[in-house]
């Protein structure tokens, strides 16, 4: 009966040592991920703002839509050093006349980088540096007179009830692949629309990282990583731990033999 007891207190030690590795293991993979892996997507609003007081409201004295974007979240760099991203602008436009009248427009954005101090409002400061530039254009797509009073006609009831608008989604690519440089990270990204007359509704920045190499497979096959990352610390943990036990014993056996030729030698 005590034999039982002992095994089955040798299994409980040996199934709780084999959950604690279990879960060691699975907390170092866990912080190599969230360390290693940057943010995948990030979207924000974009804010515009121009000048108003101008005479007449057309004039060259009217400042052009203008928007400073943020990239600090929690007092956070948006973009890892290192790391490709596609930054894209996403317009909610009115399908009105004016808009269509309006033709193609540019659309110029430029990154900003701060040495020093904090970035604490979205006012541009002048101890910020260049850091990238982009110029795009872009204009609604074309749809003819009879397209649209088709389309009025069969969306009547959904125009009228405001369950749907007429309006157009513009997504425009400024940055194909834009890297952070570690020496002057950016903190801010300016938008300006070339144009003082486009109508916009709303106006979305979308940010998308660029996976290559251990990020993709990180990123693109989460639970396979994850196997293979817990696997091989439970492994490495399981052998570290075997070698600590057996080096231990082997020191205990040691000792009494060395006590044993001791006596010998002092009596012998």
């Amino acid at each position: 009966m005590s034999r039982t007891r002992q095994r089955a207190l040798q299994g409980f030690v040996v199934f709780s040592v084999m959950v604690l590795l279990f879960w060691i293991a699975a907390f170092l993979y866990g912080t190599f991920y969230y360390s290693y892996m940057p943010l995948a997507t990030y979207s924000t609003p974009v804010h515009y703002h121009y000048r108003t007081e101008c005479d007449p409201p057309g004039s060259f004295m009217c400042s052009y839509p203008m928007a400073n974007v943020s990239l600090m979240r929690n007092k956070k760099h948006v973009l890892t050093f290192g790391q490709a991203y596609q930054i894209s602008l996403q317009l909610e436009m009115p399908d009105s006349p004016v808009n269509r009248n309006l033709g193609m427009f540019m659309i110029k954005t430029t990154c900003f980088s701060q040495h020093g101090g904090q970035t604490v409002t979205s006012a541009r400061s002048t101890r910020q540096l260049l850091s990238a530039s982009s110029s795009r254009f872009s204009m609604l797509r074309y749809r003819s007179d009879l397209l649209r009073s088709m389309a009025t006609l069969l969306l009547f009831p959904a125009f009228l009830t405001g369950v749907s608008e007429q309006k157009q989604l513009l997504e425009l690519e400024l940055f194909s692949d834009y890297t952070d440089d570690p020496y002057a990270p950016s903190v801010a990204a300016v938008i300006e629309i070339l144009s003082n007359e486009v109508q916009i509704y709303s106006s979305h920045l979308f940010i998308h990282a660029h996976f290559t190499g251990i990020r993709y497979l990180l990123f693109n096959f989460p639970l396979l990583s994850a196997l293979v990352g817990v696997s091989s610390n439970f492994v490495f943990l399981s052998v570290l731990l075997i070698f600590s036990y057996v080096r231990l014993l082997l020191r205990v056996e040691w000792k009494p033999k060395q006590v044993l030729q001791r006596r010998w030698v002092l009596f012998g």
